[in-house]
């Protein structure tokens, strides 16, 4: 029955009956019940296994979540990759079904595979096929992950411009109605045509004058307001705590008021006052609204042009618009205590690449400094161009990467993150878009208190190469 069942593997097939009967004295038979951990992600990989019976899942964590890889049966193989690299478990494996399988130590796999080509062979081309499905599932995995935590970033975003406006609006419709009232009111007072034209020409003003509020420091700003609200109080005019701020945010001050006060009766100039202050209030919240709806539109732009939608894989794009687009989606981490600091070249020359993708590689770097900073810290931005050729260099100020594992980090599932967060792709997959898609160079030099990720890019991309 072992002996069937080694010779219908296909790792074993076409070895000698001499070496077939020597493995056969070296297995031990395993038997393991339904949702039994057979092998835990993460530890060491001391034997593989051929599966006699039964059915077995094979996972891997990913961004807090198991992802299933395969399910194997019959005649495969658990196990062989920790043995061939000599290296941790990089997946789990649990039972689905009550099961019987081969044990095979370590040592007696590694003399098999010296003195059997065949079944050196056969083992190659199964883990080469078996790493291609793992990495191309996690990177899809990865992708939407990635996807999600940039959408998640941007609905946080858009929902306080949103809101914003939502807030504005609904006061907006409030200050119209008491203006209205307002205005009736005034209109009850007999007020004359010179009045009248006062309030038209106070009106243009407010309409055409731009609000100093954002030259004035919060300390000016306060005492200004609390001299008009004392001045209004003098006057007799009602709620002018709540008047003070809009009419100072249109550079309306006691003085000017005073000014104004000498053409109308005290009734005419309360209401007056009322009237001008309803519509400074109308003019800042309608400037607040633009504002949000300018916010919201900036936001989707940058995601368009983020994943330039609708446009040639290839293109010739500004990379200073990829790195600005990829800080506005991650902004929502950015601005708990990071520094940005930009030192673009001015004369950067635009380059061909695949922009979407490229911008793939600023997300993934950015976001790993981010990370490695605790989101506190100063995030640099660098680029210059020479000889056909323009640099970007990202730069953090995190703790560093180890020296011992600087040569492995662009490895596929090579991670420093805890076990479940993240796959070890990010790095892989930008290196893989640098190098062998727009054939350039991307290195990293590290020390503790700074990490710096240097991309190469030519200006013009080879014309045989394709997506």
């Amino acid at each position: 029955m072992k002996a069937e069942s080694l010779r219908r593997s296909l790792f074993f097939d076409g070895l000698p009956e001499e070496d077939l009967n020597w493995l056969l004295s070296k297995t031990e038979e395993v038997s393991v019940q339904a949702g039994t951990l057979l092998m835990e992600e993460g530890t060491p990989g001391d034997a593989l296994y051929l599966v006699l019976d039964g059915e077995f899942e094979i996972t891997k964590r990913s961004g807090g979540q198991e992802v299933v890889l395969a399910a194997r049966g019959p005649s495969e193989l658990l196990g062989e990759l920790a043995l061939l690299e000599q290296a941790p478990r990089s997946a789990s494996v649990r039972a689905l079904k009550d099961g019987r399988l081969l044990k095979i130590g370590g040592a007696d796999f590694q003399k098999l595979l010296s003195s059997s080509p065949s079944a050196a062979l056969a083992i190659l081309h199964t883990v080469t096929s078996r790493l291609r499905n793992t990495e191309s599932m996690l990177r899809q995995h990865e992708k939407m992950a990635a996807l999600g935590t940039l959408a998640a970033g941007v609905a946080h975003e858009l929902n306080n411009p949103a809101a914003a406006v939502r807030r504005s609006s609904a006061q907006l419709r409030e200050i119209l109605g008491r203006y209205q009232r307002l205005d009736t009111e005034l209109s009850s007072l007999a007020v004359s045509l010179s009045q009248r034209e006062v309030l038209s020409s106070v009106s243009e003003a407010l309409m055409k004058g731009e609000s100093p509020e954002w030259r004035l420091d919060p300390l000016t700003r306060s005492d200004q307001e609390g001299n008009l609200q004392s001045w209004l109080e003098e006057m007799g005019v009602d709620q002018a705590w709540e008047l003070a701020p809009p009419l100072v945010s249109f550079g309306l001050s006691a003085e000017k008021l005073g000014n104004l006060s000498r053409d109308f009766s005290p009734e005419q100039f309360h209401s007056m006052v009322q009237w001008i202050g309803a519509r400074c209030s109308a003019y800042a919240l309608l400037k607040e609204i633009g504002e949000g709806a300018e916010r919201i539109s900036e936001i989707v732009k940058a995601v368009k042009s983020y994943s330039y939608l609708d446009q040639a894989p290839i293109q010739e794009i500004d990379v200073h618009d990829g790195l600005e687009n990829t800080l506005v989606l991650l902004r929502h981490k950015i601005k708990h205590g990071v520094h940005v600091i930009r030192q673009y070249a001015p004369d950067l020359p635009h380059i061909e690449a695949y922009a979407s993708e490229l911008n793939q590689v600023w997300t993934n770097i950015i976001d790993n400094a981010l990370d490695a900073m605790e989101e506190q810290g100063e995030l640099i931005l660098r680029t210059f161009g020479q000889k056909g050729q323009i640099t970007v260099e990202i730069c953090d100020t995190g703790p560093g990467i180890p020296i011992e594992i600087q040569p492995r980090i662009f490895d596929p599932f090579f991670t420093t993150k805890p076990p479940g967060v993240g796959t070890g792709l990010g790095l892989h997959i930008s290196y893989n878009i640098v190098v062998h898609k727009h054939h350039g160079e991307i290195k990293v030099a590290s020390r503790p208190g700074g990490t710096c990720f240097q991309v190469t890019l030519p200006e013009q991309m080879m014309r045989d190469q394709h997506p």
